[in-house]
């Protein structure tokens, strides 16, 4: 199989960087590829913004999505290819993944005509960030055991609950959130969607401490909020499968991030060489060398994986399951590369906070892998639908299928 560019593909990474050359700098050796998607401060989100605005402008936001959105109409190898030039150059993060990644796509299949016109434009622009209010604290790999509540009230809806671990939620303008519509009918049954205002006095959000330093992460507490009926997306007790769509594009969303880089096993190569194993420096250190080779093997593996979900959806064919496969096994890589990075690190990378010392980056990969781990689906749930939807094993037995959800 031929990886290289086609004509097409090479003429369309000529253009893409044609315009970051003219547009922004390119990184100096000392600075990495962003690896995250989530702005740590206002003047990252600030910044973000203006970058964002500055793609729309040039037709450069949302790649993929079809021309009649606003979109380039370009394939998803063509996401891919941005996304490398755009990695060679120092930008900020990419806080509108959910907004362009997930919420976008969601609402082209299951909005309104006005929701449309209201939504995907400021999506694009960046003038809209959004969060994905989903897990809950006794419904996290159970979605569909959420609790937070919707009731009718004439034209409008009341929503009272709370949802955790909310990425970017204390800087989102917007949400997409599941609630419980009708509890009379079974969990999968009786929900549904709503795209809310994360300004309104009634959402309180509460960034999480988190074990690497960071608070990207955020509990949020909704107490009887009032939203209109043109604010729900999609049909009463259809959220489950709207809430559907928007996972197959966040995986979509994943093989996309990984195919383009993600955690880069070539990194522990720069480490290697620039730190001493047994008196040497650990590059000449055969367990070392055979280590990072591994990394590099697997990493590769899933950008294959990658290029296999991407080749179906350049088919036509939705977004679907086999990007359970890579978000699997990208979560157990990433940890052991932060694992191996601060075993030849040694205590820097326990202790650095000096400025340009990436040690400590392996030290934050370590601490933050778990929780990617369960972000997005939980190994359990990879493995889950692994097993039933592409090798069609057995369903897993499930007592609480066809029972009412309030007699759970």
């Amino acid at each position: 199989m031929d990886f290289s560019d086609s004509p097409e593909e090479a003429a369309f990474r000529a253009k893409a960087r044609e315009w970051l050359d003219a547009n922004a700098t390119l990184r100096d050796g000392s600075e990495k590829v962003q690896d995250h998607f989530m702005a740590r401060d206002a003047d990252e989100v600030a910044r973000a913004r203006d970058w964002q605005a500055r793609k729309a402008e040039a037709g450069w936001a949302g790649l993929t999505w079809p021309r009649a959105f606003g979109g380039r109409g370009a394939t998803p190898i063509e996401q891919v290819i941005w996304n490398q030039e755009e990695g060679r150059y120092a930008v900020p993060p990419n806080a509108f993944l959910i907004g362009i990644g997930l919420v976008g796509p969601t609402v082209m299949i299951h909005g309104t005509e006005d929701q449309k016109t209201a939504i995907l434009p400021r999506a694009l622009t960046g003038e809209n960030i959004w969060c994905q209010l989903f897990s809950e604290p006794a419904a996290g790999s159970d979605l569909a055991g959420i609790r937070t509540r919707a009731r009718r009230d004439g034209n409008d809806w009341v929503i009272s609950g709370q949802k955790v671990w909310t990425s970017g939620a204390h800087y989102s303008s917007h949400g997409i959130l599941l609630a419980r519509t009708d509890p009379s009918v079974p969990k999968h049954k009786g929900m549904t969607m709503f795209l809310v205002d994360m300004s309104d006095p009634a959402i309180e959000t509460r960034p999480i401490r988190q074990i690497s330093g960071g608070a990207s992460f955020n509990e949020v507490f909704i107490d009887d909020l009032r939203v209109p009926d043109s604010a729900r997306l999609g049909g009463e007790s259809e959220g489950w499968k709207v809430a559907l769509t928007t996972l197959m594009n966040e995986r979509f969303s994943i093989s996309v991030g990984r195919a383009s880089g993600g955690a880069r096993a070539e990194e522990l190569i720069d480490l290697a060489a620039r730190v001493e194993r047994n008196g040497r420096p650990a590059i000449e250190d055969g367990e070392a060398r055979a280590r990072i080779a591994d990394f590099i093997a697997r990493q590769r593996g899933l950008e294959f994986t990658s290029y296999r979900v991407m080749t179906s959806l350049s088919r036509g064919e939705a977004p679907g399951e086999e990007g359970s496969i890579g978000k699997l096994l990208l979560g157990k890589l990433r940890q052991e590369m932060g694992a191996f990075g601060m075993e030849l690190a040694g205590t820097a990378a326990g202790v650095s906070t000096a400025a340009g010392d990436d040690t400590a980056r392996w030290r934050n990969e370590y601490l933050t892998a778990p929780g990617n781990r369960v972000a997005g689906g939980s190994d359990e749930i990879q493995r889950t639908i692994i097993g039933e939807r592409i090798l069609g094993l057995p369903p897993e037995i499930r007592v609480d299928k066809n029972v009412p959800f309030s007699e759970l």
